[in-house]
């Protein structure tokens, strides 16, 4: 599954404004600078602090993180560069990348060196 695919999914789970929030700011997380341990530590503090009304719907969001969160991020160290881009949905901004400073920063965004 690639973060879109899971924000997509989370997005799916209810039409509570919390749940919208949550995929939001996954989306979000792939245009800043901060790292996939980041993105973690984000989503795991707000679907632990954040009361979801319905417990059935907080339930399915953490599903869907804990699977994402245990492949991807607790995996990202056996990824190959292009595995990691198409996980995180980043090809796009990687491929548009006009410096390599910006270049530079995907990969640390991704626990990659160059």
């Amino acid at each position: 599954m690639t973060i879109d695919e899971l924000a997509n999914e989370i997005r799916a789970v209810s039409d509570e404004q919390l749940i919208q929030d949550l995929a939001r700011y996954m989306e979000e997380w792939k245009e800043d600078d901060r790292n996939a341990e980041a993105l973690k530590t984000m989503v795991d503090r707000f679907l632990g602090n954040v009361w979801i009304p319905e417990e059935k719907d907080h339930s399915k969001a953490y599903h869907l993180w804990s699977s994402f969160r245990d492949d991807a991020i607790h995996g990202i160290g056996g990824m190959s560069m292009n595995e990691r881009l198409y996980v995180f949905s980043l090809f796009e901004r990687f491929d548009s990348c006009e410096s390599e400073e910006e270049t530079l920063m995907i990969y640390e965004k991704l626990h990659a060196k160059p």
